[in-house]
């Protein structure tokens, strides 16, 4: 009984009794697997509180004007040029101003002549991977993005995103200066221009400056002399396509401009304009000079070379220039041997358009 009544003494003891037999303690295994557990647990803490710090350093480094958030300061400074239009890197080449070190970087490829991407093809090479990946669709026809609005289809994601806001009306670029937006930034940039005067874009060869970097390229052309766009019934070359589809015109019947003083009609609106003024008398670009006057400034420029005796269009192959593109033209078809008009009536081509014409008069003389 008292064997009992001890045991119940000792099962009513608040804390059990630990017994300290070596066979009894815990594995060496079991504690090294408690020790790692309370490291990794360590670990993550840690990360959690460098997770926490940079959450809250966001939320320091936040912009005054716009309300967003930048991890580091640097970057906030960064983002207050946009306000600011401040551009303090500059292209040493093109005069073009950029907002960072290594947007200036990134244009630099421009200037270069190397271009790693090319096309397996038809050999055109790219700066960029993504204007090569671009390019190379364009061979696949590869048109997955779908408008569901109209069923268009476009060879980047991007393309469709642009189109659609033709459907939605939408134009998120405003303008800073006047009420005007856009559906396209660089539509914004080269309309902004127009109130800022800048002219980034700079010509290497003559200095000459452009709102638009396309602009630059096309201009590019006049040096070079390349014309990729032809016409398929006269064989006449253009530096771009819209001048090529104002030029085929001239070969449609469709005349839709006509002058409301004689009735002659028009291809092309500039046409029936500078028309109209010689009915009208109006001459309002007058020489500074001797007092001459012209219907178009244009002609006032190409008069003004007389007085001053500049030729700026100079021909490549030798040391002749002239007052005229045009004229520089067909005298470099001296050189070249390109014979662009061609009649359709038979086989015989011809420098100028004047001479096609007045062969084109032999064919109807025959027939009458």
């Amino acid at each position: 009984m008292e064997f009992i009544k001890e045991e119940i003494e000792d099962t009513s003891d608040p804390e059990p009794p630990r017994i300290k037999h070596e066979d009894t303690e815990e594995p060496t295994g079991w504690i090294e697997v408690k020790r790692q557990r309370h490291e990794v647990n360590e670990v993550e803490e840690e990360h959690y509180k460098i997770k926490t710090s940079r959450k809250k350093a966001k939320q320091l480094h936040t912009c005054s004007q716009c309300g967003k958030s930048y991890a580091g300061a640097s970057s906030l400074s960064y983002h207050l040029h946009v306000h600011s239009g401040e551009k303090p890197f500059n292209c040493d080449q093109c005069g073009k101003k950029f907002i960072t070190s290594s947007q200036l970087k990134i244009h630099l490829i421009i200037h270069s002549d190397e271009k790693p991407h090319v096309c397996s093809y038809c050999g055109k090479s790219f700066l960029w991977l993504s204007s090569y990946k671009h390019h190379q669709k364009t061979h696949n026809d590869v048109r997955d993005h779908v408008c569901c609005e109209c069923g268009n289809s476009f060879i980047t994601a991007g393309d469709l995103k642009l189109h659609r806001r033709i459907h939605t009306g939408e134009k998120p670029h405003k303008c800073s200066y006047c009420d005007k937006s856009f559906a396209q930034s660089g539509n914004l940039k080269a309309h902004e221009t127009t109130h800022t005067g800048e002219k980034p874009y700079y010509c290497t060869q003559c200095g000459k400056g452009f709102t638009a970097a396309s602009s630059l390229s096309y201009h590019l052309r006049v040096h070079s002399g390349e014309k990729p766009f032809n016409c398929d019934q006269c064989g006449k070359k253009f530096i771009t396509s819209s001048s090529l589809k104002k030029h085929l015109t001239d070969h449609s019947d469709e005349k839709p401009h006509v002058c409301s003083y004689c009735g002659k009609s028009f291809s092309q609106l500039k046409h029936c304009k500078q028309h109209q003024k010689t009915h009208n008398e109006v001459r309002d670009h007058v020489c500074c000079e001797c007092g001459k006057s012209f219907t178009k400034a244009g002609s006032l420029k190409q008069h003004r070379m007389i007085h001053t005796g500049e030729k700026p269009h100079k021909c490549s192959y030798c040391n002749k220039s002239f007052t005229v593109s045009g004229h520089l033209k067909v005298h470099e078809r001296v050189h070249t041997g390109e014979k662009p008009y061609h009649c359709t009536q038979c086989e015989k081509s011809f420098t100028k358009s004047a001479a096609l014409l007045t062969h084109i008069k032999k064919h109807f003389s025959v027939l009458e």
